[in-house]
């Protein structure tokens, strides 16, 4: 018997978007990103869309695993076997890497086969997934990235101005100056936000020593962030478990995490007790859906990273979603050139989408001004 399922075609490309002003981190400086795009259509014409950041350079690693690793097996395949079609991929693709490009083709894959179930039973993925918030979810702004000319002060005005817009959180950047300039910086934050607004703090693997983050955290504690992020390298999970023992500032990472067994080791060891899994990173849909159940079980809330019209539907099918990542304009997350519809905001929360699936497409007139390749 055929299957309306059945999925007829999978195609991928790779999309470079130049950012209008280069952007550091703590370590690192990025001039444009590379994103992974992949369009899954079934016998039966529906079609759904998953996506990936594909780094700042050789985004296109991605789009050849899905492309040569995992497309041509799933030619035929039944689209609502999703489980069954993830652990096809995983073990194929098991030698290729657990994480990094291989994964995030697999992850870009799996979206988009939520997204075309959830589209054909014309739902928005959030009820699709099971539903738990009803009309919106909680987000914070994300931004406070070093630019050049930037002082302390207008890093405050920039968060104040996510405050004036409703945000009762905010998100900036810390790692790359030394003690004194850092604490220059939050101290300006903290005053510009006032003292009831979480301030969270990213440091973008900043750190290699426990001494040396201890130096920062001392600097950071009397202005009460609400996390520190990514402190060390996200291979080294003892030594954020001995910062979370160190310090009385939630450690929180996972975002270029995959698989649920490296997040069940974070959790053991109390190295993180704020997960921001990334479905777009970790494994897909799938993959966070398992990651955020286990991670339940260990009475620890899931902050998903980045792709704020991807995680706006996770957070909102799981009682242990906190917060989306919101970016309000597209200075940094420039993926929102690509897409036709954004997400509205209403007193610092994300109106849920009411469209089926995703709730957004691709804009092919921003597809082709920017892509590296072809549909293929």
């Amino acid at each position: 018997m055929s299957l309306p399922s059945k999925i007829h075609s999978i195609d991928a490309r790779t999309i470079r978007v130049p950012l209008d002003n280069p952007t550091s981190f703590s370590t690192r400086q990025v001039h444009h990103r590379d994103y992974a795009i992949v369009r899954v259509r079934t016998d039966d014409g529906a079609e759904g869309i998953g996506f990936c950041y594909g780094g700042s350079n050789a985004g296109s690693l991605v789009t050849h695993g899905v492309r040569e690793l995992f497309a041509p097996m799933l030619i035929g395949e039944d689209a609502l076997r999703v489980e069954g079609l993830w652990e096809k991929m995983y073990r194929e693709g098991i030698l290729h890497g657990r994480s990094g490009a291989a994964m995030r083709a697999l992850s870009i894959i799996d979206i988009a086969l939520w997204d075309r179930n959830a589209r054909a039973v014309n739902l928005p993925l959030h009820r699709f997934l099971g539903g738990y918030y009803e009309d919106s979810v909680p987000a914070y702004a994300s931004g406070g990235y070093y630019l050049d000319g930037k002082t302390p002060e207008k890093l405050g005005e920039e968060l104040a101005g996510y405050v004036e817009q409703g945000f009762k959180a905010v998100k900036m950047k810390v790692g790359r100056l030394d003690p004194k300039g850092e604490e220059a910086r939050i101290k300006a934050a903290r005053e510009a936000i006032g003292p009831d607004v979480l301030l969270m703090l990213d440091a973008n693997n900043a750190w290699s020593d426990l001494p040396t983050a201890m130096r920062f955290m001392e600097r950071y504690e009397p202005y009460n962030p609400y996390w520190i992020e990514e402190p060390f390298s996200p291979d080294d999970i003892d030594n954020h478990a001995r910062l979370s023992a160190n310090t009385h500032i939630p450690v929180a990472t996972g975002e270029i995490e995959a698989g649920r067994w490296r997040f069940k080791e974070l959790l053991d060891k109390d190295a993180a007790i704020i997960l921001q899994t990334d479905a777009a990173v970790c494994g897909g849909i799938s993959e966070y859906r398992r990651i955020g159940a286990t991670a339940a079980s260990y009475g620890v809330n899931l902050c998903p990273h980045w792709f704020h019209d991807l995680h706006v539907h996770l957070v909102g099918s799981a009682a242990n979603g906190q917060f989306v990542e919101f970016f309000p304009d597209d200075q940094v997350l420039n993926f929102r050139r690509l897409i036709d519809r954004q997400l509205e905001t209403q007193d610092g929360r994300i109106l849920l989408p009411r469209e089926p699936g995703l709730g957004f497409g691709f804009d092919e007139q921003a597809l082709e001004r920017f892509a590296l390749d072809d549909w293929a």
